[in-house]
């Protein structure tokens, strides 16, 4: 499942998806050091460097021993900070953790991309894909400092890719939560008013599928980077796709049914090339 991996650097590790990368870690017997901006002081690994993901420093240290790098340390939204700060943390970050990873001898890496990239999320005005199922080579509409650092992100992976002889998955995520955390509530919202979620496509995946997917991506094999769609197959909404798409994307080209609540992207990459499917389904 992690292509014989031993241990893994978590950056981000006190997130949402970072805790859960650890707890899978911690149940497949696979050791974890965690980079973190404050040590919260409950997380299960052996090492937890305080510290910044943009600083060499902070970075090698917390690399000690490693031979993989799950990189989820970013500024999730441009909602909170200035545009500058958002494109040039989320950027030298993973510049840093990659380049730090590959000089330290890393070869597997996953970096947390968002389905964001596309520039829908956090647009100034309503977008729409030029087809559907969105796939990987449609191109991106991004106007947003936080898209526009993923698809900075994803080349950065593949420079790091070319530079090291890494492995580097991008895994374009999409809404994230627990079951019980927000999940729940976020689709009993969106069913109620679907256009709550139109720009992120109803899509949607939980929390032990995102660590999962995290942790199969270390088992790609390199050189080589890749980014990869990642969502449950269902989307959130209680809705029938197809009727959601002529509704809030009308101008949207579907290029394949969508029955029932098929959630509008393209999975084959997923399944193909990491084995995943979600599990936790609503």
């Amino acid at each position: 499942m992690s292509g014989g991996v031993r241990r893994v650097l978590v950056t981000g590790a006190a997130g949402r998806i970072g805790r859960a990368v650890l707890d899978l870690l911690a149940d497949q017997g696979i050791a974890a050091a965690a980079l973190v901006l404050d040590d919260p002081g409950d997380l299960p690994a052996d090492l937890v460097v305080a510290g910044d993901a943009t600083d060499p420093a902070a970075v090698r240290a917390a690399l000690k021993g490693a031979d993989a790098v799950i990189h989820l340390a970013a500024i999730p939204t441009p909602e909170r900070d200035p545009a500058e700060k958002v494109f040039a943390v989320n950027t030298q970050a993973t510049f840093t953790v990659l380049e730090q990873a590959g000089l330290a001898g890393v070869r597997q890496a996953c970096v947390a991309s968002s389905q964001a990239a596309g520039g829908l999320a956090f647009a100034s005005r309503e977008l729409h894909p030029a087809y559907a199922p969105v796939d990987h080579d449609l191109p991106s509409q991004a106007e947003d400092p936080y898209a526009l650092s993923k698809l900075v992100d994803e080349l950065t992976a593949e420079t790091m890719a070319r530079r090291h002889g890494m492995s580097v998955v991008s895994l374009r995520l999409p809404y994230v939560g627990g079951v019980d955390e927000r999940l729940r509530a976020f689709a009993a919202a969106c069913a109620a008013d679907p256009g709550l979620h139109a720009r992120g496509l109803w899509a949607y995946l939980e929390v032990r599928d995102a660590a999962r997917a995290c942790v199969l991506a270390l088992g790609v094999p390199g050189p080589g980077a890749r980014t990869v769609l990642v969502a449950a197959p269902t989307t959130l909404v209680p809705h029938a796709t197809e009727e959601l798409m002529r509704r809030y994307h009308p101008t949207t080209e579907l290029r394949a049914p969508l029955p029932g609540r098929t959630v509008p992207i393209d999975l084959s990459r997923s399944a193909g090339l990491l084995g995943f499917t979600a599990r936790f389904v609503l």
